[in-house]
């Protein structure tokens, strides 16, 4: 059991660090104030080979699955909006590459980020109005027409809607089936019936693009059908027949990305943390530094504590995920549950210790808390990811149980234990 990062992957974390520091933190004032998106330093990201297919697909070679939860981090370090507007295009392509046929991953995933010279981005499209994180009762629906598909209905708080040039939209073919009558369906840029509706003024992340997404009545080739008429048909026919399903495309998707939510998350706490010892460093209280005080001591090391916890976490789950390691306690989970509590806890924590300056927009904690909120909000609350986590907790144990009872009376019909029963 080794918990340290290998030479490439500390190489790998110095240099995120430096695009942070030197590109992304110079320019996210600017872009947070004007709820902007940050397109010269995307450009600059693609140039050093930051949020490109490549990137994606070099971070899927490390055996140990550390690649994308370090620059998440370290991106979200620098500016959580920002590293959204970078990266935000991965969750379309991760819903492509979950989803679709070798041929479609082949010409969609690139579309999702372009070059260096042409950007261009992808947005997943799964949250509605009345459908947040209850991805079963989502309204918007797909019917088949000839050899096309009509889309109707309504996406909220999407990451780059309306202005992506790849929209993954997840959708209800048969709404009897709950999630196993959904299926995902790529939407290009410029497909009449698609468009943008509301621009999110949002509390946090206001780099990042947030918006509604309209469709109405839009019409998509047959082929746009993620994975093809065939694996739908035999979907929905398992729905029919109350068969277990392998799980919502939306729900699959997102659990791959939970690790990478939760790293985002320890780089704002990380952040926080870092600033207020350097903020603290020098400062006095009645003649004693700061940082020997008890109360900040305890303060200190409690979230000291906290985040790299909730760290071990996040890359203990990215390293199953890589390594095909099945998640059947809830690991990816409680990793985004773990990670966003704690920075939420902790950006409001380092804001007591500072005192009243904290509340200024020139204390960089201010910013630093409006963006740790979102991490118990999206791609599933905090609320949801408990059920989940309790739920596959309650599940593993149940199968412990079976599994135990089996060997019981195999012991029983054999005499030694772990021998299979005799056949008669």
């Amino acid at each position: 059991m080794d918990f340290a990062l290998n030479d490439e992957q500390l190489e790998f974390k110095e240099k995120c660090r430096t695009f942070a520091r030197e590109v992304i933190r110079p320019a996210a004032r600017k872009h947070d104030e004007e709820e902007s998106t940050p397109w010269e330093v995307i450009k600059e990201a693609r140039k050093q080979g930051f949020g490109t297919l490549e990137s994606i697909q070099r971070s899927a070679e490390d055996p140990e699955g550390q690649f994308q939860v370090i620059s998440a981090e370290e991106f979200h370090w620098g500016c959580a909006g920002t590293a959204l507007a970078i990266s935000g295009s991965g969750l379309a392509a991760a819903g492509i590459a979950a989803s679709g046929t070798p041929e479609q991953i082949m010409k969609w995933v690139p579309e999702c980020f372009g070059t260096a010279e042409e950007i261009k981005l992808g947005a997943y499209a799964v949250t509605e109005p009345q459908a947040g994180s209850d991805v079963k009762s989502l309204k918007t629906t797909a019917k088949r027409d000839g050899d096309e598909w009509v889309l109707d209905g309504t996406k909220v708080f999407i990451t780059n809607g309306g202005i992506a040039d790849v929209h993954v939209v997840v959708a209800t073919v048969d709404p009897t089936l709950g999630t196993r009558g959904q299926a995902s369906f790529v939407v290009g840029k410029d497909t009449p019936g698609l468009s943008q509706g509301k621009k999110e003024t949002k509390l946090g992340i206001r780099a990042s693009h947030t918006a509604e997404v309209v469709l109405e009545e839009c019409r998509i080739p047959g082929d746009c059908l993620l994975g093809g008429d065939e694996k739908l048909e035999k979907k929905l026919q398992r729905g029919r027949e109350g068969k277990k399903s392998a799980g919502a495309d939306a729900l699959a998707t997102f659990e791959v990305t939970r690790p990478i939510v939760g790293a985002s998350a320890l780089g704002i706490g990380q952040a926080a943390y870092e600033w207020t010892l350097e903020y603290l460093d020098g400062r006095s209280e009645d003649g004693t530094p700061l940082l020997q005080t008890q109360r900040i001591q305890q303060t200190l090391a409690d979230v000291a504590t906290e985040i790299e916890a909730a760290r071990l976490l996040v890359q203990r789950a990215s390293w199953m995920g890589r390594n095909g390691i099945p998640m059947r306690g809830g690991q990816g989970s409680m990793s985004k549950l773990k990670a966003g509590d704690v920075t939420m806890w902790a950006t409001a924590t380092l804001m007591d210790l500072v005192g009243p300056f904290a509340q200024s927009t020139d204390c960089p904690l201010e910013k630093w808390f409006r963006d740790a909120k979102i991490y118990q909000l999206f791609e599933g609350t905090a609320e949801i990811q408990r059920m989940v986590i309790s739920r596959m907790q309650s599940r593993e144990y149940a199968e412990r149980l079976g599994f135990a009872a089996e060997v019981a009376a195999t012991s029983m019909a054999t005499g030694e234990p772990g021998k299979e029963p005799v056949a008669a």
